[in-house]
């Protein structure tokens, strides 16, 4: 165990059909890593993983959203899985809480299926990005540029495939979760100049 997030508070913001694996593994890491780490979620109780198709087990959820803010993390972690983000991502309290981290200019990871939420959230334009290949459409649409790589960073924002990225994902994400508070970690531009100023400054951390 190391001390390199010692003091910080990370969020993973999940609801029922969450890749398992994609919360679990991250949540060893960051924990390990020395931080605080709390469950948000729709609602109390517990929520379902899955693996894949097959049903996986529940966990405790920590917090609703109705109860924190973003300004209460460090961070946030958005696992994947297809039911998860689909789910969140036509939920306002859910886009506008991911939403408040880039406004906040704090560090977040997502995988697989969890950028839904980012286009939702409307925070990707003129960002590099990766995701489950699914998912690359939709970011493209939203502004992001969609890469297929393992790990992807751009200002805080880090992004990967799938499960076999993991061991890649959880390393930037500590790092950047260590890092804290990034300049360039803006939720949108207001004015075009803004937009050119930013992308001009974004690129790998």
């Amino acid at each position: 165990m190391s001390n390199q997030l010692e003091g910080k508070k990370i969020a993973f913001l999940a609801t029922d059909g969450f890749e398992q694996v994609e919360l679990t593994e991250p949540w060893s890491a960051i924990k390990d890593a020395g931080a605080n780490v709390e469950l948000v979620s729709i609602e109390s109780g517990k929520i379902q993983g899955v693996h894949h198709e097959k049903q996986g087990d529940k966990f405790d959820v920590d917090k609703t959203l109705s109860e924190v803010a973003a300004s209460d993390y460090h961070g946030l972690v958005l696992p994947g899985g297809v039911f998860n983000p689909d789910a969140l991502r036509v939920n306002e309290n859910a886009v506008g809480f991911v939403r408040d981290f880039f406004n906040q200019k704090k560090p977040v990871a997502a995988i697989c299926h969890g950028p839904w939420l980012l286009v939702e959230a409307d925070v990707v334009k003129g960002r590099k990005v990766t995701s489950w290949p699914s998912v690359s459409t939709d970011l493209k649409n939203a502004g992001a540029n969609w890469v297929d790589e393992e790990v992807v960073c751009d200002n805080g924002l880090v992004t990967s495939r799938k499960p076999d990225d993991l061991d890649a994902f959880c390393k930037k994400a500590i790092e950047e979760f260590a890092e804290g508070k990034h300049d360039g970690q803006v939720a949108d531009c207001e004015t075009d100049a803004q937009c050119a100023d930013s992308q001009a400054t974004q690129g790998s951390c």
